[in-house]
C-alpha cells in the first residue's frame, strides 16, 4: 500500500485543466462543447518567435544554459521593463523559470516559513493559495466586491494585516476578474506594505492585455523603497501566445532571486535553452501581434459582457484587461432541473456541461461562489453560440 505524504494528499488538480479535460474527453466521444475554461490565448505564437526557436535548433542550441536563464534572456527582459515600465534591474536580479507558476512556486518556496502568513485578495488565482500553502506559510483571504471592480480595499486591507504578515499578493489585470489598480490605488498598498514592511508579489503577466486605453502601472515604478519590498512576477506565455513555451520570470532583490535560484537548481534546472531564444526575440522583437490580439480580446469582451448583462439574473463586471468574464449567476442557485436542485457554483457548472455542452470554471475555485469564469480567449463564432447555449440552459431551470 502506498502512503502519500500529508502535502500530496492536501492537493487537488487544477480545476481549469481538469474542466478542459472533462470537455476534450466529450469532444473525443463526438459531443460538441463549448468551452470557455481555457487560460490561454486562441492564437498561434507569432511567426518571428517561432522562426527564432527554429533557427536555435538548426544551430544546436540544445544544451544546458545557467540555471536562472541565458544573459541573453536577462539582458531583453531588462530591456523590456526599462522601455515598458521605466524600471532599472541587474542581471543578479531577474531569473527565467519554467513558466509563470513556477516563477511563484520558487519564489514561495523561497521567501515562506511556517507561519507566515500571505494576504491573498479574492477571486484570486487558482494556484495562489496552494503554493503558499506547500511552503508551510497561511494564506489570509480577503473578500474584494464586484461594484468595486474586484480591487482590494483600504480598510479591507489593514484588517488582515497582522505581525505575521510577511507579503501581499496583487494580480493586475486579474485573473479571473480583468480588474486592474490605478496608480493611486497602488501608492496606497505601496503605503501600507511599507508602513507595516511586509513584501508585496506584483503577479503582471496580463500587462499587456488591456483595454479602453487603461494604463498599467507596475507598483515597482513607484518608488526606491516599494522596488526593495516588491517581487515581480511576469511571462512569455499570454502577451505572445507561448502558453506551452514555458518560460516565466522574476524580478526582484538579489538576494531574493539567489535564492530562487539555488532551489530552482535543485530541481528543474534551467528553463529549455530553445523557448529561451523564443522569449528573446518575443521580448525585443515586433510587438505588432500583440497589438492585432488585444484588438480582438476587445472586441469579443465587449460582445460578451453585453450579452451576459442582458440574460435574466445575471451581472458581468467589464474586464479592464486579461481575456475572462466574472459574471455572477448566484441568483440561479435556488433553481432545480428536473428536480435536480443547483446550489453553488460547482453544480452550475456541472449543469452547463451536461445540459448546454459548454465548459465554464466554477467560481468557487476563484474563492468566489456566486461567480463563473468564462475566458473569451476563443472565436467569436464559439462565443456567440456558447452564450445561446448558456441561456437557453438558464431558461431550463425553475
Amino acid at each position: 500500500m502506498f502512503v502519500l505524504s500529508n502535502r500530496a494528499k492536501s492537493l487537488k488538480p487544477s480545476p481549469t485543466l481538469a474542466i478542459n479535460a472533462k470537455a476534450k474527453s466529450m469532444q473525443a466521444q463526438g459531443i460538441h462543447v463549448i468551452s470557455f475554461g481555457a487560460g490561454e490565448p486562441d492564437f498561434d505564437t507569432p511567426q518571428n518567435i517561432k522562426a527564432a526557436a527554429i533557427k536555435a535548433i538548426e544551430e544546436g542550441f540544445t544544451k544546458y544554459t545557467p540555471v536562472g536563464g541565458t544573459d541573453e534572456l536577462k539582458d531583453a527582459i531588462i530591456k523590456k521593463f526599462q522601455r515598458d515600465n521605466g524600471l532599472t534591474y541587474k542581471r543578479s536580479e531577474i531569473i527565467a523559470s519554467c513558466g509563470g507558476k513556477h516563477s511563484f512556486y520558487n519564489l514561495a518556496q523561497a521567501i515562506f516559513d511556517a507561519g507566515d502568513e500571505v494576504i491573498i485578495p479574492a477571486p484570486y488565482w487558482v494556484s495562489y493559495p496552494p503554493m503558499v500553502a506547500l511552503a508551510g506559510a497561511v494564506p489570509v483571504i480577503v473578500e474584494t466586491r464586484e461594484e468595486n471592480g474586484f480591487k482590494l480595499s483600504m480598510e479591507d486591507l489593514k484588517k488582515a494585516i497582522t505581525p505575521k504578515t510577511k507579503a501581499l499578493i496583487i494580480n493586475s489585470p486579474s485573473n479571473p476578474t480583468g480588474g486592474a489598480y490605478t496608480k493611486e490605488e497602488l501608492e496606497k498598498i505601496a503605503g501600507m506594505a511599507l508602513s507595516h514592511n511586509f513584501f508585496v508579489i506584483s503577479d503582471e503577466i496580463y500587462e499587456k492585455i488591456v483595454y479602453d486605453h487603461f494604463k498599467f502601472i507596475s507598483i515597482v515604478s513607484l518608488s526606491e523603497e516599494i522596488k526593495k519590498r516588491t517581487i515581480i512576477v511576469h511571462g512569455v506565455a499570454k502577451t505572445y501566445a507561448m502558453t506551452g513555451w514555458r518560460i516565466g520570470y522574476t524580478a526582484g532583490p538579489e538576494e531574493i532571486i539567489s535564492a530562487m535560484s539555488n532551489i530552482q537548481s535543485q530541481s528543474t534546472s534551467n528553463p529549455t535553452s530553445i523557448a529561451q531564444k523564443a522569449s528573446v526575440e518575443a521580448l525585443a522583437g515586433s510587438q505588432k501581434e500583440v497589438f492585432k490580439m488585444v484588438t480582438a480580446f476587445e472586441e469579443r469582451r465587449n460582445y460578451i459582457v453585453d450579452r451576459l448583462n442582458k440574460i435574466p439574473g445575471v451581472s458581468c463586471f467589464k474586464p479592464i484587461g486579461a481575456f475572462y468574464v466574472f459574471p455572477n449567476f448566484s441568483s440561479y442557485y435556488v433553481k432545480s432541473y428536473q428536480g435536480k436542485k443547483i446550489s453553488n457554483s460547482t453544480e452550475l457548472a456541472d449543469y452547463l456541461l451536461d445540459v448546454a455542452r459548454v465548459a465554464v470554471v466554477p467560481g468557487v475555485e476563484f474563492g468566489a461562489d456566486p461567480f463563473e469564469r468564462l475566458s473569451y480567449a476563443t472565436s467569436m463564432e464559439d462565443i456567440k453560440e456558447g452564450l445561446n447555449r448558456i441561456e437557453e440552459a438558464l431558461r431550463k431551470l425553475v
